[in-house]
């Protein structure tokens, strides 16, 4: 007789499907309720961030998170947290830096107003090291740094610019990694076991929110820099997303990506010249 029972595999495949699923209703869900598009994510990061939340509030299934998220912002807030991965750090890949410094500011040296734009800064650490090369190689008073992501809780986070004393000695050395000329503490000042950053290099930063998926360009760009926000998109969320800071710089503008990014394959990649291939900076050439 012929078994009906469905074997392990069929119902391993069964509850995944269902799963993929759940995940599918939840996205939609958020997007209908708060406005966050995550549907062109890609789908193994997003389920792998979604799945931890899951267990980090005591469910059992996605489901069930979808049904808390529906009715409780707060919870919103900290599934927003994990899946928008506002992991960063200050002068994260020294050697980006070392190429802003050497290939990129010498450039603005002549503008009257250098407009520069980061996207998706997270808690801003980013923001605070472009923003104290700027003030090394002269040019932060005549600066305007926009700094925006989707989550008005890390924005908060950042404009507020305190972080963990024992954080800003690691700091240091990638600060002196990057090219530094100063002692790292004239930055900021030290506290209760935190550090300040100095309020001098907070003057020319607008904190705002700015949604890469769903938001428009809102001015044009001397340097645009949008790192390691676009490896958890899928390809066609990529494209898009390349289209709006294409279409955001000013022409010669460069575009700094991070380490596992590129231009490789876009619609506008022969539109770029790579200004420093390392660093994953490129110039807009028309």
């Amino acid at each position: 007789m012929k078994n009906l029972l469905p074997t392990n595999y069929q119902l391993m495949k069964h509850d995944r499907d269902y799963e993929g699923l759940e995940l599918e209703l939840l996205i939609e869900s958020i997007y209908k309720r708060y406005g966050f598009d995550f549907r062109e994510y890609a789908p193994a990061s997003l389920r792998r961030r979604v799945l931890k939340c899951v267990k980090d509030e005591k469910l059992n299934t996605i489901s069930g998170l979808q049904e808390l998220v529906l009715h409780d912002p707060a919870c919103m807030k900290r599934l927003l947290r994990s899946l928008t991965v506002d992991v960063t750090s200050m002068f994260r890949d020294p050697h980006f830096y070392v190429a802003i410094r050497k290939k990129v500011l010498p450039q603005f040296r002549n503008y009257p107003l250098i407009r520069i734009w980061h996207a998706g800064c997270a808690t801003g650490e980013e923001v605070y090291s472009l923003a104290i090369l700027l003030k090394e190689e002269g040019l932060y008073d005549r600066a305007l740094i926009y700094a925006t992501d989707m989550n008005d809780a890390v924005l908060a986070e950042a404009k507020e610019g305190i972080y963990p004393l024992n954080e800003m000695r690691v700091y240091s050395t990638s600060y002196h990694q990057a090219g530094g000329r100063e002692e790292f503490s004239k930055y900021y000042t030290a506290k209760y076991g935190h550090a300040r950053i100095a309020t001098s290099l907070q003057k020319n930063i607008v904190w705002a929110m700015h949604n890469l998926t769903t938001d428009s360009s809102f001015n044009e760009f001397h340097l645009i820099l949008c790192r390691n926000v676009m490896i958890y998109f899928n390809r066609s969320l990529q494209d898009r997303v390349h289209n709006l800071l294409y279409d955001s710089l000013i022409f010669q503008g460069v575009l700094g990506l991070g380490a596992k990014e590129s231009i490789h394959s876009i619609s506008h990649e022969a539109d770029y010249n790579i200004l420093d291939k390392s660093g994953k900076l490129y110039q807009k050439l028309k």
